[in-house]
């Protein structure tokens, strides 16, 4: 394919029912595997809803629930799972990433670039020094991430200041289970890429991944300081800068 047929993605927030109801059908697509059906829950009216679009046609979205600060962190989504007390005295503008998914059907690194320079551009136009939100891995049999459980054991949990302790019924905990010896290529390769993309920039983990048999995933709470991603990597991002129209 030539430069000029490249595919050209916009992005834009939600502004109809229609707009969400279509983000819930992807959803639904993407966790569950048919779009006969809509994902949705309590969560979708406080948020806002990021499409990214291909010719009018939806191909990935991801919503937005935005706190001042850390006070209000327990009406987020991932507070029905994690112990987030400490987060609490965080005092920046904080944001919770939520079902972000991209169309299972479309495979173009190029999405995921444009959802990440939409996020920069939100990110550095509302101030805001923290992301957070739960990364998933397709399924619930812990066996098929054992390495990548080690390699975020030993390399990426989070600062004790902000450690996030266990709340849910159903845990796979880090310490148990693991591989003797960290393989490092399959632990990448077990990844899911939004959460690989997360470590990249200085992101950290929970040390424990919660087992969501409704969402048929396996989840680890995701923090992400802003001041924290390497200089290089924030004149990247902001190289990529998408404005959400």
């Amino acid at each position: 394919m030539s430069e000029g047929d490249q595919p050209r993605y916009t992005v834009r927030l939600a502004t109809s029912d229609e707009d969400i109801r279509a983000a819930q059908r992807l959803r639904h697509k993407t966790f569950l595997g048919n779009d006969q059906g809509l994902e949705a829950d309590k969560f979708d009216p406080a948020c806002h809803h990021v499409l990214i679009e291909c010719c009018g046609q939806l191909v990935a979205c991801y919503r937005l629930l935005h706190f001042e600060n850390g006070s209000g962190i327990q009406r987020s989504y991932s507070a029905q799972y994690y112990d987030l007390t400490k987060l609490e005295q965080f005092a920046g503008a904080m944001v919770e990433i939520g079902r972000f998914c991209i169309d299972p059907s479309l495979n173009d690194a190029d999405i995921l670039r444009v959802a990440w320079g939409a996020l920069t551009a939100y990110v550095d136009e509302n101030n805001i020094e923290m992301l957070f939100g739960c990364s998933s891995f397709q399924g619930v049999d812990q066996t098929a991430y054992l390495d990548a459980f080690c390699l975020l054991k030993e390399r990426h949990l989070g600062p004790d200041i902000w450690r996030v302790k266990a709340q849910a019924p159903s845990v796979v905990h880090f310490d148990k289970n693991l591989p003797e010896t960290l393989h490092f290529k399959r632990a990448q390769m077990q990844l899911p890429p939004l959460l690989r993309t997360y470590l990249l920039m200085g992101g950290w983990v929970s040390d424990h991944a919660v087992i969501d048999h409704e969402m048929n995933t396996l989840h680890v709470f995701t923090g992400l300081e802003i001041s924290a991603i390497p200089a290089a990597r924030k004149r990247l991002l902001r190289g990529n800068a998408v404005k959400i129209a």
